[in-house]
């Protein structure tokens, strides 16, 4: 279609992310329909659907005393432990999700980053509760464009010398970062295993996001970036994972398990070793592992920040 100079194309409806509700009364008032974008699973879906009926009964937010959940969106009752953190907010951020999820069904369709394929179960739950929009799945909806950005290079020519299979992935998101004493029992754990191995580092900070500005020597065990090239390890900031789960070296993922790297990881045939740290990943390794069989469990309840227990190397 050719639009002409001043054309005037009709609104036909607002699509939202899962924050945006608010904007429903802004189509209504413009008389046009409301679409929400979900770009987590389905699984987690049902359970933003299901909130607000819990609360209704409840009239709080969760404990970490409280039995497993039974949620339509998944085959086995959830525990507690991996329930998004949110859950367990008293300063306004459960409430907040429960509004959210009420207001979810005041949407003419619901478009998921999910396949049928992969969550056959959970989207034939939502399919059958009274009152859920229309569910749309999108997904999966992953990155190949090539940007064109050769600063990584050197990390896709030392993947090109590896053998197929062969090098275990550690990539924890754009957010996830180590305290010192985690980031030693990994490296420790990746010496003893003696895997070839390919490690984005990112520590965190007290004021802003996680850094790239590492002295690898402070923060790993002694000798350690000395004794790991008999491993044949690679130690990295950022790293262009797309790029680096499509190549044929890559045997397995050691992965926060937030969504876009599952369907990621998924896509191209990788192996996931569930390390979850915020947000709704934990609920998402729970279903990759217990509820798909598609992962293998690590840790599920592992939450990053405050008093966590260092996960030990052995």
């Amino acid at each position: 279609m050719i639009l002409q100079p001043n054309s005037v194309i009709p609104l036909a409806g607002l699509v939202i992310d899962l924050f945006c509700t608010s904007m429903i009364d802004v189509g209504n008032e413009l008389g046009v329909p409301s679409y929400l974008f979900f770009t987590s699973s389905a699984g987690f879906l049902g359970l933003m659907l299901s909130l607000p009926k819990r609360h209704d009964e409840v009239g709080t937010e969760f404990n970490d005393s409280d039995p497993d959940s039974i949620i339509p969106s998944f085959v086995n009752p959830v525990p507690v432990n991996v329930m998004p953190g949110f859950v367990f907010n008293k300063e306004g951020s459960y409430i907040s999700m429960v509004n959210h999820g009420r207001r979810f069904k005041d949407v003419k369709g619901i478009l998921a980053n999910t396949f049928q394929d992969l969550e056959p179960h959970a989207l034939s739950s939502l399919l059958g509760q009274d009152g859920v929009p229309s569910i749309y799945t999108v997904g999966p909806l992953i990155n190949h464009k090539d940007d064109g950005n050769h600063q990584y290079d050197h990390i896709m020519t030392w993947l090109d010398d590896q053998p197929n299979s062969s090098v275990v992935f550690l990539c924890f998101g754009s957010g996830g970062s180590f305290s010192g004493p985690q980031l030693k029992e990994i490296a420790l754990g990746l010496e003893q295993s003696e895997v070839r191995f390919l490690w984005s580092i990112r520590i965190p900070t007290p004021t802003s996001g996680p850094s790239e500005d590492v002295d690898y020597k402070e923060v790993l065990p002694e000798g350690f970036l000395e004794r790991n090239k008999k491993t044949e390890g690679f130690i990295s900031g950022w790293t262009p994972q797309v790029k680096i789960l499509a190549h044929k070296a890559i045997g397995g993922f050691v992965s926060h398990c937030g969504w876009n790297s599952i369907l990621e990881s998924i896509w191209f045939g990788v192996p996931i070793v569930t390390w979850p740290l915020y947000a709704e990943q934990q609920v998402n390794a729970f279903e990759m592992a217990k509820e798909l069989g598609l992962a293998v469990e690590m840790k599920l309840d592992y939450r990053s920040g405050g008093d966590r227990e260092i996960v030990e190397s052995r």
